[in-house]
């Protein structure tokens, strides 16, 4: 079994999420356009690196998506979020502030961490490269909204950066962060992440997967004001038993209905 840091942090945030999705085969649609950008974008930021036409291989990737009965958000557009898209990689370009070196193998590399005999922990980090000067690990974020930069260092917290930190053994990580707005912005955020997280998130790890492998799914519902992580949840059809809502939301993996004999498991 592989695991990876989405599926921990899909598990902590609800076990039966977890299952309907990597258990019972339920995925959410492709339909939004925000995380189909990002993933156009991402391939748009190696092709600069690369010395390719960045421009032209994200409008490529960008078209590809358009009849795909995207779900837009914050007033966006196709056009909008191309045209903030190549903005946003012109900037990047006269910022010039990292480095890669080998970007065929400092881009979008894979690790992996041995947790036992049978499980591994795999993790795909996007670059590994300069910032300023200093050798950082590198995540790549695309958004409609900043960051926030206070208190200094918070993004020290942030689970993915040290859940790369710990599998990597780099403790200076940056987020560069592509704020899609009127004004495009780009966002450089440094910190160092410590001994002491990288060992917590280490048995965090150890923790959740003995969770996950004794079959614990229990819900943890999400119908409070005024946080409602329920009403959000993609999966929410299935808790309902609203096949309407689970249909317009999720698609199932092909030969995933064999999987009926965990409905006999005992919570």
């Amino acid at each position: 079994m592989n695991y990876s840091y989405t599926q921990i942090s899909q598990y902590l945030t609800c076990p039966r999420r977890y299952r309907y999705r990597y258990l019972d085969g339920w995925q959410e649609k492709d339909t939004r356009a925000a995380m189909l950008f990002g993933r156009a974008f991402e391939r748009a930021l190696a092709a600069y690196f690369l010395h390719e036409d960045a421009p032209a291989l994200l409008f490529r990737e960008w078209v590809a998506c358009q009849n795909h009965g995207l779900q837009y958000s914050h007033g966006d557009t196709w056009d909008r979020m191309l045209r903030q898209g190549i903005q946003l990689l012109d900037r990047f370009c006269q910022d010039d502030r990292i480095r890669i070196r080998q970007p065929r193998r400092n881009l979008q590399i894979k690790f992996a961490r041995a947790l036992s005999q049978t499980n591994d922990f795999v993790a795909y980090v996007d670059a590994i490269g300069k910032l300023d000067g200093t050798r950082s690990l590198i995540e790549w974020k695309t958004t409609s909204s900043r960051y926030p930069e206070e208190p200094q260092g918070v993004i020290a917290l942030d689970p993915q950066l040290v859940c790369y930190s710990w599998i990597t053994g780099i403790a200076d990580v940056a987020e560069v962060v592509f704020v899609r707005k009127r004004l495009v912005e780009i966002q450089y955020l440094c910190t160092r992440i410590t001994d002491e997280q990288r060992q917590e998130f280490g048995q965090l790890v150890e923790d959740t997967v003995r969770q996950i492998e004794s079959a614990q799914f229990l819900p943890h519902s999400g119908i409070r004001f005024p946080q409602n992580p329920c009403s959000s949840c993609p999966y929410i059809g299935l808790c309902l038993g609203r096949q309407d809502l689970a249909e317009a939301a999720l698609v199932r993996r092909p030969g995933a209905e064999q999987l009926g004999w965990l409905d006999e498991l005992t919570y």
